[in-house]
This record gives structure tokens, C-alpha cells and sequence, in this order.
């Protein structure tokens, strides 16, 4: 490295006689052009001119100066313009040595919207163009969804698209389990769905005990009244309330708006933990493990970090730090040139502040040691897939579908689970496809595999509300409509189940073994049961289904190929693999058990036991359909009464 070093040192030093004393950032080019490092300077000359002494600097410059050929330099006004200019340049361009946050996405938001007669809650996330409030960010989707479902049931505000709100004949199935009051038939007058909207309204806005005041008098004065189904409504929605207000789970006193860090290093890793306060509620929580050089210091990380994660997110003026940042006043007037704001940025040591604190800490360090525990392999390939169909986050959950059947006979769906401790064998399910069979049949149960509940049972089950052509009769080979059924019956059962998302039972991902046609199925039944933060993906065997020419499917976007050694590639192709073996073995189950039933099991008040029984003692059905009363009687088990049900049934048939 010495003379790469020397080289790299006399390309600095050339680069100074020309710099001048002013604010401004610099770029360090390696001999491809690429970007090395994106510093920022009060003072370029001095700033650029400390690279030349090697010898001072630790390894981790000297191996960057190494591999300099080139630098770049911007001049600014001031040293506040050169901290905004080096986050934006270093999110761009992903310099190899600085810190560097990759996982950057936008946060969701719930979005209460004002361009329509009839105000609909829903998730946002992106551009904030419509007419409308929104309060955020949430951490997560998930965080979203169980506060958007909270608040349906306390204010029975419409969730769904206008689409289909402007279409619905009928109230749907969150009207049946009173999550919505059905505007779109009219079961609310305007004006009451409008005291809701408001209601809703004041209680993101933080005036939660307000709300929660005047919906206790109402309940009493309909129980006073004597109206005791209208108080049961108003009892249920405070519970509603009360649930949403009882996750929080640190004092926020004091604290209405503000963002939470604390940063926490082990084995040469930094775990950053981000908390949302808003409204004096919290909001979520989001882990972040943000590349650096391991020499760096948790202050230094900080800062960097901070510059990144508020260059496309609303800045609030309050951030609560575990550890000071290096250029705290710098950072400070930076974020506030650019929130058009005054920013605090406070490292508290005491008090109700300090306990969210240490609360934040206590995250940061159970995170970092869970991805330490974890299977490095298994997450860089999850989070390799993530990248490939361009999801927001790495998927921890990935359920994977795939249909077998017997030219449309003994029909089965497979469900297949992976997650970052490989497959979740005992999370796999198997589904018996009813409308193959024409018949509302008893069917195997998602979690169990028994036959014991019929498709009206399931319909009575949600309140009627599952619609009949999910579930109707089709022309037997149909993979489009198995595939239907057997999501429509999958995520209709989590929703049931777990309408709140408080378990890990909900996807983040779903693959189908199939192409287009299986993908614009999927879609359709999330669009049905109004879920749209589930990703989902198709899967296409290559031509004569030579593996290593899959096609991707995604929602919107055009179908592609990864390369052929690509190791995300073979992770899919073991994810798909897996789903085909298990539906192939559940179909072959089936199958065997269809061709095994036997003339007894037509015989009233023969069970499994009796009916082993009677074969082993005679070998086969057919002896004994053909054997006399008394050799019956002589089986263990058969008394005479149940001998003479068995040979009155064959001697009847014959």
C-alpha cells in the first residue's frame, strides 16, 4: 500500500494549492470514478490539507487515501449549506467509507381525508397532496393498521377505497363486526357520520381525553334512557380508545411532539433506535444499523445519521438523543435552515425525558442482539430478496403458495413459511380446495388439517359477510380459481383471528407459484379484503420449466430474470421448491385416502376402530361383505347388535 499511498497523498496535496478558506464539501474519486468519501468543511483548505499527513492518520484513512485518484469540490456560503449539500451527496452517491443509512424509506402516515362528501381513513404514505389531515409517522405499516383498526371500531369511519364504497350494495364485513357504520347504504345519517370525522379528528390531534370525556356522558345518558344496545355502542368504542391509549408504555409526560435516538455499538456494530411522539403518544418504533468504519465514535455515527434520516422526512422541534452528536450547534441550525423551524436537539440526563431515554437504549441493545444471534446467511438472503422485488423493508415473514391436484381431483392447496430461522415447518398449511369439488364439503381447517367446518359454517362465522363467489362452485383444473380460494380462506382466517396485528402470523410477503395470471388473482383478493401493505410476488417456471430462467412478476411493474448465479435466485427457487413438495405431498395424502376408503365406511356405526378391526380379521371389505352373522360376532369389538347392522347393510345392497 506504501506507494498507492504516497500517490493518493501527492493527489491531496496537489488538489490544497488551489482550495480555498471558505465552507464548502469535497469528494474523494477512486480510479473507476466512484465515490470514496463526502466530507464537509468550515474551512476546505485546512480540512483537505490534514489528509497529506499519512503518517498521523489511522488505518482506515490511510487505506482511503490509498485509493485516491481525483477529488471534487463544492464552495458554499456556509458551513450549515455544506452539512445539508454532503447528507444529500453522501445519500446519493453511498460513498464506501462514510456512514451510510440504507434502509431510507418514507414513513406511513393515517390520512383522514377533506375532498370527499364522506371522509375515509386510511394509510399514507409519499407526497402529501390531497386535500386532508395527516398525522404521523408511524414507525410502520403495522403500526398503522392496528391504529387504523382501533380507531374504526371507537369511530366506525370507512377505511375503503372510493371505488368501492361508491359501489356497495350491502354493508360489508366490518360493518357485521362493528368497525364501520356503513355510510355507503346509508346506515348513518351525513350529519352523524360528520361528528364522528370530527371526533376522530380531535383525538389524533391529541385531545384524547376530551373525546373520551363526552363519549362516557353519552353512554350514561343512553343507559339513563334506558337505550342499553346504543350504550353497549358507545361502551365498546371507549374500550377502543382505552386500548390505543394503553400502548404506551413509558411516561410521555412533558413531550408532545418529538423524535427519539439512541444509538447502542456492540462488536462493531451500531443499533440506532428510532421512537415517534406525537400528539404525546407514541407512535412506533423503528431499528436502524447504519454501515460505518468501526473506529468511529457513537457521537460522530449520530450525527451523520441525523443529517440522512431528516432529508426527506418532517422534522419535529424537539429530538431526544442517548448520545451528544458531534457538531451538535452545526446539526441543530441545519435542521433548522431546513424544517423553516426551530430545532432542539438535547441529550437529557434526567427526569421523565431521560426515562424514554433509557427505554430507547434498552431496544436499541435487545436489537442489535437478536442480529447478532441471527443466522447472518438466512437474513442476507432475505434481505437480498427484499432488494430484488424492491420491498420497503426486509421481510421476516414469507408465506409461499402453490396448488396440486389430479386433472382438478383431490384439489390441495400448500402453504409454506420462511423467516429468518429458515422454514416454519410448524406454520405450514394445507389446504382441501372445496370448490373443485363442486360442494360445500367438509373441508380441512387452515391450522389443523380436520374436516370440520363446511363453507356456510365459515360464512355464518364472519357475520355473512364472505362473499359467495370466493367460495362458489368451478370448473375442476381451474389453478386461477384454487389459487383464489385458497388465499380468500388464508387471509380471511388472520383476519378473523388477529384482526389487530398484535401476533407475527400476518405475511410481509407472499410468493405464488405461478405468472401473471396468478399475481393479478392475489391482487384481486387483497383488494377485496382492503389489504394493501402485504407485498406479493409470482413466480414463473422458465421455458420446458428449466430451473434458473424463473420470471419475477411484480404488482405494476414489468416481469424480469435474475441472473443465473444469482443467490437470491436460488433462495426462490428453494421457497418455491419447498411450497411444490408440500402441495404435492398433501395432494398424494389426499389421494391415497380417497383411494383407501372403503365399502365399510358407508356402514352406520362402523368407526376407525371397528373398522380395522373387521379387516384385519377378515383381511379385506369384501370378505367381509360377504361373511355370515356369526363370523361377524366373532371379531373383537362387534357385538351382536353392530354385526347385525353390518350384514343386514351388504346383504340389503345385494
Amino acid at each position: 500500500m506504501g506507494n498507492r499511498l504516497e500517490r493518493g497523498a501527492a493527489v491531496i496535496a496537489t488538489a490544497v494549492k488551489t482550495l480555498p478558506g471558505a465552507p464548502g464539501v469535497y469528494r474523494m474519486l477512486s480510479a473507476e470514478g466512484d465515490a470514496l468519501y463526502v466530507g464537509k468543511a468550515k474551512n476546505l483548505k485546512k480540512r483537505v490539507n490534514s489528509y497529506t499527513g499519512v503518517g498521523k492518520l489511522p488505518y482506515r484513512l490511510k487505506r482511503m487515501v490509498s485509493e485516491t485518484v481525483s477529488m471534487e469540490f463544492v464552495t458554499t456560503h456556509t458551513e450549515v449549506e455544506a452539512l445539508l449539500l454532503e447528507s444529500n451527496l453522501i445519500k446519493r452517491l453511498m460513498p464506501r467509507y462514510n456512514v451510510l443509512l440504507r434502509d431510507d424509506k418514507s414513513f406511513p402516515y393515517i390520512f383522514v381525508t377533506a375532498d370527499r362528501e364522506t371522509a375515509q381513513i386510511t394509510k399514507h404514505r409519499g407526497a402529501q397532496k390531497r386535500d386532508g389531515d395527516y398525522f404521523g409517522p408511524f414507525a410502520d405499516a403495522k403500526a398503522v393498521n392496528m391504529t387504523i383498526t382501533a380507531l374504526e371500531k371507537a369511530f366506525l369511519l370507512r377505511s375503503c377505497s372510493d371505488g368501492v364504497f361508491n359501489n356497495r350494495k350491502r354493508p360489508c364485513l366490518l360493518y357485521q363486526i362493528k368497525r364501520c357504520s356503513a355510510p355507503c347504504v346509508d346506515r348513518i345519517t351525513p350529519e352523524a357520520y360528520g361528528e364522528l370525522v370530527d371526533q376522530a379528528r380531535a383525538f389524533l390531534s391529541g385531545r384524547s381525553q376530551r373525546v373520551q370525556q363526552d363519549l362516557v356522558k353519552q353512554m350514561e345518558a343512553a343507559s339513563e334512557a334506558m337505550h342499553f344496545e346504543v350504550a353497549a355502542e358507545y361502551r365498546d368504542r371507549i374500550r377502543a380508545l382505552a386500548h390505543i391509549q394503553s400502548r404506551q408504555d413509558v411516561n410521555v409526560a412533558g413531550i408532545d411532539d418529538a423524535d427519539i435516538f439512541a444509538a447502542h455499538a456492540d462488536a462493531g456494530q451500531i443499533c440506532i433506535q428510532v421512537f415517534f411522539f406525537r400528539a404525546g403518544r407514541n407512535y412506533g418504533n423503528r431499528a436502524y444499523f447504519p454501515s460505518h468504519d468501526k473506529t468511529l465514535e457513537i457521537g460522530a455515527v449520530l450525527s451523520s445519521f441525523l443529517s440522512q434520516f431528516y432529508d426527506n422526512k418532517p422534522i419535529p422541534k424537539l429530538i431526544l438523543t442517548s448520545h451528544q452528536p458531534t457538531d451538535l450547534k452545526l446539526l441543530s441550525e441545519a435542521l433548522s435552515f431546513r424544517s423553516e423551524h426551530r430545532v432542539e436537539i438535547a441529550t437529557p440526563l434526567r427526569g421523565a425525558k431521560r426515562k424514554i431515554i433509557e427505554n430507547a437504549l434498552k431496544n436499541a441493545q435487545q436489537a442489535l442482539a437478536r442480529r447478532l444471534a441471527e443466522s447472518g446467511s438466512q437474513r442476507r438472503l432475505l434481505e437480498g430478496l427484499a432488494e430484488a422485488l424492491g420491498l420497503e423493508s426486509t421481510p421476516e415473514r414469507v408465506e409461499v403458495y402453490d396448488n396440486s391436484h389430479t386433472q382438478g381431483s383431490n384439489a390441495y392447496g400448500g402453504m409454506i413459511v420462511a423467516g429468518l430461522e429458515g422454514f416454519l415447518k410448524s406454520s405450514y398449511r394445507k389446504f382441501s380446495i372445496r370448490g373443485a369439488a363442486n360442494s360445500p364439503a367438509k373441508t380441512p381447517e387452515a391450522s389443523s388439517g380436520t374436516e370440520e367446518e363446511s363453507v356456510e359454517n365459515e360464512k355464518a362465522s364472519l357475520g355473512g359477510a364472505v362473499e359467495s363467489q370466493n367460495l362458489e362452485a368451478f370448473t375442476p383444473g381451474d389453478d386461477y380459481a384454487m389459487m383464489r380460494e385458497v388465499l380468500h380462506r388464508r387471509l380471511t382466517r388472520v383476519m378473523k383471528e388477529d384482526p389487530e396485528r398484535r401476533s407475527d402470523q400476518w405475511p410481509d410477503l407472499i410468493l405464488l407459484d405461478g405468472g401473471k395470471g396468478q399475481l393479478t388473482v392475489g391482487l384481486e383478493v387483497l383488494d377485496e379484503l382492503g389489504i394493501d401493505d402485504i407485498a406479493i410476488a409470482a413466480v414463473a417456471k422458465g421455458p420446458e420449466r428449466n430451473a434458473g430462467r424463473e420470471r419475477i412478476f411484480l404488482p405494476n411493474k414489468p416481469s424480469f430474470m435474475l441472473g443465473p448465479r444469482d443467490p437470491v435466485l436460488y433462495f426462490i427457487q428453494r421457497l418455491r421448491d419447498e411450497a411444490h413438495r408440500f402441495a404435492i405431498e398433501t395432494h398424494r395424502k389426499g389421494r391415497t385416502k380417497s383411494r383407501l376408503r372403503s365399502v365399510l365406511d358407508d356402514v352406520p356405526g362402523i368407526g376407525a376402530k371397528r373398522k380395522k378391526a373387521l379387516l384385519l380379521h377378515f383381511g379385506s371389505a369384501g370378505a367381509v361383505s360377504r361373511a355370515g352373522l356369526s363370523d361377524l360376532e366373532a371379531v373383537e369389538g362387534i357385538n351382536k347388535a353392530v354385526a347385525r347392522k353390518i350384514y343386514d347393510h351388504f346383504n340389503t345392497l345385494g
